[in-house]
């Protein structure tokens, strides 16, 4: 169902975007995807701003925040909702992960905290208070899928397994092998591909963010055209036509249009 009130526990629930020049962000993703930015609502979040599919629409779909550290990654952060953030977090420092940044109450919100697993990636945890996630997604615009690229999907499957619970079901599609998370006896949360030699070294293991869009091809030109970057030009799959970009400041991201 596009719109959400609730996550079950183990699944993606949110995503946001550290950038160095808010302004900027604001205005690319506006423009891409048609978000409307609200006023940040306390000074204790930072300029934290959470973006909604329109200005009559409060429904929110992902965040921005300036980053305040010099130097850090521009990167999109996935987020799992959670019922138990501390066990969540000793389960990660168990499995061989790095816990970043150690639980924090969000107001009354939720509490966050973000982690390095095991095999380098970094992923957030939710535990939800009075926000619960995005509430649509699924949707041209919005937040669709979450999937790590790895070099070692076996070491990743026995992590995620320790710290969530999920099961990894890996198919051979195309001659890729393709990873499906799920929370056991549920429906996929997201995705793993393994990084070959193909990939660049210095590429390093990551969740990549995914956004439904209505027409791929126009997204990934318009993208170029506000001064992003096209990395894989739109792509057909078996469940839709994808590309990954980045914006101007060099997050990456992948847009898809959902066929199957």
């Amino acid at each position: 169902m596009p719109e959400r009130t609730s996550y079950e526990p183990g699944t993606p629930c949110w995503v946001d975007l550290g950038t160095p020049d808010f302004a900027s962000s604001k205005e690319f993703y506006g423009r891409l995807f048609g978000w409307h930015a609200q006023e940040p609502v306390d000074p204790v979040t930072g300029g934290y701003t959470m973006m909604t599919p329109g200005p009559g629409d409060a429904r929110p779909v992902a965040a921005l925040m300036p980053q305040t550290v010099e130097g850090q990654p521009v990167a999109w952060c996935t987020y799992v909702s959670v019922t138990d953030l501390d066990a969540v977090t000793e389960a990660v420092r168990r499995a061989g992960g790095q816990v970043l940044m150690e639980p924090m109450d969000i107001l009354d919100q939720g509490r966050i905290a973000i982690f390095a697993d095991a095999v380098g990636a970094v992923l957030g945890a939710w535990q939800p208070q009075g926000f619960q996630g995005a509430g649509v997604v699924n949707e041209p615009g919005t937040y669709c899928w979450s999937e790590l690229a790895c070099r070692d999907p076996e070491a990743a499957k026995a992590f995620y397994g320790a710290v969530f619970g999920w099961e990894g079901e890996t198919r051979s599609d195309g001659g890729i092998a393709y990873t499906e998370w799920r929370n056991p006896g549920g429906p996929p949360v997201g995705g793993m591909i393994p990084m070959g030699e193909e990939w660049p070294r210095e590429v390093p293991p990551h969740w990549m963010v995914y956004f439904a869009v209505a027409d791929c091809d126009a997204a990934a030109a318009l993208a170029g055209e506000l001064g992003g970057t096209v990395h894989v030009p739109p792509t057909d799959l078996p469940i839709g036509r994808f590309a990954v970009l980045s914006d101007p400041q060099g997050g990456p991201f992948s847009v898809i249009h959902l066929t199957g």
